[in-house]
């Protein structure tokens, strides 16, 4: 039997065109003599789909389009098998009526072969609100070639059932467990699962522990693609009984890879990168595909000559191209003139387009209007904040103007603490570094200008002659520049201790108690959990953050506004 192992990027709600993509799909596989291709978890919808799956018309739709790929594929590709991830409707009176499902297409025909389990309920997953879960595992006996096999189907997180990998705690249901009972020849887990921090890894732990325990090859295929703020990285593999793999599709591309069943000797992997490539990847991937599927064809940044900006006209470049990307320096008269220059060297190495707008003449008839007309000298911080909302209301018009996608600079860092202007800093169609702490941000520039990304910059045709953040922007003092000789470190400690206290507020849901056993004062403790309450009202108006870690500060981090403990 041959498999062909098909990682796509579907559109979310393109049911025609997802169709589409698969019967492409299927013509490769009948050029290669494959019998069966299998596509990833909800591949006729995208993943996820979320509130599309609410919609009655939309649902009946599928199973037309469904029908007629059938057909399509019976008709030009005769015996082939497929694989497509559907939403089954359920025909009784509760709700929710779905299944996620798999359905399997040949003989101009497609029936229901598997459903999904266990439904994830935690970060960004909220399956139980679409889909009910299916009480027993799937088995497909499957004749190909006079060769009968048994084949155990799974879908994502029906494999993710060891604690002492995964960390989450025991499921209810063990699928593998169960499927241990069935003495199955070959396991498949069809999925959509996100990139995160170290995911790649542990996908590899908790599919070795099934093959393993099975005494079975494992097939995992895997959606790639951006999906507003999820980034899914591919990185399908084959694992032989053993756990070893033999097999490694590309990650953060698409990629089509076939494999015949008596294939058993491990091919040389050549996609193996390191954490700060694989995040440089997602982080393009997530802009590229952002813009794409929202209709941008340029974006815009509001470049200050800090680390920040820097790093997304990085990675914006690399995404959409340098003549697709719209730098726009905005300096008041508290900026430097060494800022200043960062910015226009940046935008030169580049090679992007690069304009200079002052806001000194815009903040000084501010100022003046409200002293006339309200006898009203602003604050300090209202100064700030109104210098940060000249700029955002400039970057706003621009992207108006010229239907750029303004893409927002801030780090994770300030959107937790709230050092960042709601209506200014903040304004955009997508926060590209907002679930990166700032020592991160160094971390992946400094990658950036050394010689271990040479590779990588000729891939998405940077500049591999020079340092392409530059020394002066990633030695030079963070500071927002919005007051006389202004710092960070003002009002906050280094990003080193705010950071290590951050990401034990935010992902290890650490208390009090537990940080000062960290070796962290007490004292500063609450002042950073006392910022973090007070700036809720800010992230809940912020852009789609594009998701790198397992606690994001966007659509998974559900924390009310009027709170008090």
């Amino acid at each position: 039997m041959k498999f062909l192992l098909a990682q796509i990027n579907p559109v979310v709600g393109d049911l025609e065109g997802n169709a589409k993509k698969i019967l492409n799909i299927a013509s490769k596989a009948y050029s290669i003599s494959a019998d069966f291709v299998l596509t990833p978890e909800l591949s006729l919808w995208g993943y996820p789909a979320n509130d599309l799956l609410l919609i009655k018309n939309l649902i009946k739709n599928q199973y037309q389009i469904l029908d007629q790929l059938a057909l399509d594929i019976n008709n030009q590709y005769e015996n082939l098998s497929i694989t497509v991830g559907i939403a089954e409707i359920i025909n009784d009176s509760f709700f929710p009526n779905l299944y996620n499902s798999i359905a399997l297409i040949e003989s101009g025909e497609w029936k229901i072969i598997a459903r999904k389990i266990i439904l994830p309920t935690y970060e960004v997953f909220d399956e139980k609100r679409y889909f009910r879960s299916e009480e027993k595992v799937s088995v497909l006996i499957k004749k190909i070639r006079n060769k009968t096999l048994r084949l155990g189907i799974t879908i994502c997180e029906d494999l993710w059932v060891n604690k002492d990998i995964e960390g989450r705690g025991i499921h209810k249901k063990n699928p593998i467990v169960d499927l241990k009972k069935k003495k199955v020849d070959i396991l498949i887990n069809l999925s959509a699962s996100p990139y995160t921090f170290k995911k790649i890894e542990l996908r590899s732990k908790v599919s070795s522990f099934a093959a393993q325990y099975l005494q079975v090859p494992l097939i995992y295929v895997n959606q790639i693609g951006a999906n507003d703020n999820l980034i899914f990285d591919g990185n399908s593999f084959i694992l032989d009984k053993n756990g070893s793999k033999i097999k490694q599709l590309k990650s953060f591309s698409e990629d089509l890879s076939s494999w015949e069943i008596e294939q058993t000797k491990p091919e040389k992997n050549q996609f193996e990168k390191s954490e700060m490539s694989s995040i440089f990847d997602a982080l393009v991937l997530g802009v590229r595909d952002y813009a794409k599927k929202c209709g941008f064809k340029t974006a815009l940044i509001g470049l200050s000559g800090g680390i920040d900006s820097a790093l997304v006209s990085v990675i914006a470049t690399a995404a959409l191209g340098s003549k697709n990307i719209y730098c726009v320096s905005m300096p008041s008269k508290w900026n430097s003139s060494l800022s200043k220059s960062d910015a226009k060297d940046l935008a030169k190495r580049l090679k992007t387009n690069f304009n200079i707008l002052p806001i000194e003449n815009l903040m000084t008839s501010y100022e003046e209007s409200f002293i006339k007309t309200m006898d009203f000298e602003m604050a300090e911080i209202t100064n700030q904040n109104i210098q940060s909302r000249i700029r955002g209301t400039l970057l706003m018009a621009l992207a108006n103007q010229d239907k750029h996608l303004l893409l927002s600079t801030g780090n994770k860092s300030e959107l937790a603490v709230g050092y960042c202007t709601l209506y200014g800093d903040m304004n955009g169609g997508l926060s590209v570094i907002g679930d990166l702490y700032k020592t991160n941000v160094f971390k992946l520039c400094n990658w950036l200008d050394s010689k271990d990304s040479i590779k990588h910059r000729k891939e998405y045709e940077l500049n591999t002659q020079m340092n392409i953040i530059g020394k002066n922007i990633r030695t030079k003092a963070p500071s927002a520049e919005l007051g006389p000789d202004q710092l960070d470190t003002d009002s906050l400690p280094p990003y080193s201790i705010l950071d290590n206290i951050l990401k034990g507020i935010i992902e290890d849901k650490k208390d009090v108690k537990q940080l000062e056993e960290d070796g962290h004062e007490k004292e500063l403790v609450l002042k950073i959990i006392s910022l973090i309450k007070k700036a809720e009202f800010k992230r809940k108006q912020a852009p789609p953050i594009l998701k790198l870690s397992s606690q994001s500060l966007g659509s998974d981090w559900r924390v009310p506004i009027a709170i008090s403990y």
